[in-house]
């Protein structure tokens, strides 16, 4: 157990953060949409086939727009490149409470960019620390702000730094962001059924997110895991990618805004069944795993505009 009770906060509210780049080409977002099941039950998916092959003459693959989540993985915690001055945890008891995102123009198939961090949030919940992080992310050619990160991580261990009868919080952002989701207790406006592969999560991580605990079995033992789970970014990309089918006629251009609460863990080789409720721009959204008839995730996903009428 890590000791957090010398932790200053103010150490980690004055630090500056590195600006690391993000590259990526083509491949790296059709390997994304695969990672995230794009073309999973159907090869040949009208709506899909566009995340990965140059259809009908198109001059460039299209994004999808979670792939805005990779950019922040270089912020990330998790053992990547990122310390978090002064504060100890254990990496290996990590996990990822929610993801929220901007998207400000549709992303291209390819980029350079420069990430911009800054600490978004930092709780002290006694067993446990709750940390956030923003990542802006910017086209270095044209200097453009491409979409915002913000990223939730819970610290299993990493808590009691602070006066237990007035804990330590702080928040850059309003709370009305990432508000609890109610879910609406009318029928969904739509549902979809969506099929995770027992090799989901090691395909998913080819996309950058090497965290162990989504592939080493000895590693998901430690964490309380009967044998390694998903990705929480990938049943994320699972939901929103519903949304675009069902809601958004197939145009990923349509979201303009992410955000989801990561409530359980999802075995690789799960049945996702994503239920939704259309409210003004809103999708409201929960996703349960079929099998153990739990839900893993709720959000909502902001529009910009509503697929005509057919």
């Amino acid at each position: 157990m890590a000791d957090s009770s010398s932790f200053d906060p103010q150490r980690l509210l004055s630090h500056k953060f590195p600006e690391p780049d993000f590259n990526y080409t083509e491949r790296d977002a059709a390997l994304y949409a695969l990672g995230i099941g794009a073309c999973g039950r159907d090869a040949t998916d009208s709506d899909e086939l566009k995340y990965v092959y140059h259809e009908k003459g198109q001059q460039f693959i299209q994004v999808l727009p979670t792939f805005a989540a990779l950019f922040s993985l270089g912020s990330s915690p998790n053992g990547f490149d990122l310390p978090v001055p002064g504060l100890e945890f254990d990496p290996r008891l990590l996990l990822h409470g929610q993801q929220y995102i901007e998207i400000y123009k549709p992303l291209p198939s390819k980029a350079s960019l420069r990430n911009e961090i800054s600490l978004a949030g930092l709780h002290d919940k006694g067993k446990a620390a709750i940390l956030e992080l923003e990542t802006r992310s910017y086209e270095k050619e044209s200097g453009e702000l491409l979409c915002m990160n913000r990223t939730t991580f819970y610290l299993r261990g990493a808590g009691g730094f602070s006066n237990p009868s007035h804990p330590y919080s702080y928040s850059n952002y309003s709370s009305n962001q990432s508000s609890v989701v109610r879910i609406p207790e009318s029928q969904p406006f739509a549902v979809f059924e969506d099929c995770t592969q027992p090799s989901q999560a090691l395909l998913y991580r080819l996309s950058g997110d090497y965290n162990s605990l989504h592939a080493d079995p000895m590693v998901a033992k430690v964490a309380g895991f009967d044998r390694p789970i998903l990705q929480g970014l990938c049943i994320l990309g699972y939901a929103v990618r519903a949304i675009i089918k069902s809601i958004c006629k197939g145009d990923p251009t349509m979201v303009k805004g992410i955000f989801g609460r990561f409530l359980l863990h999802v075995y690789p080789g799960e049945t996702s069944v994503t239920e939704m409720w259309l409210e003004g721009l809103r999708v409201i959204y929960q996703t349960s795993v079929k099998e153990r008839n739990r839900t893993v995730l709720s959000g909502y996903v902001d529009l910009h505009c509503l697929a005509p009428s057919s």
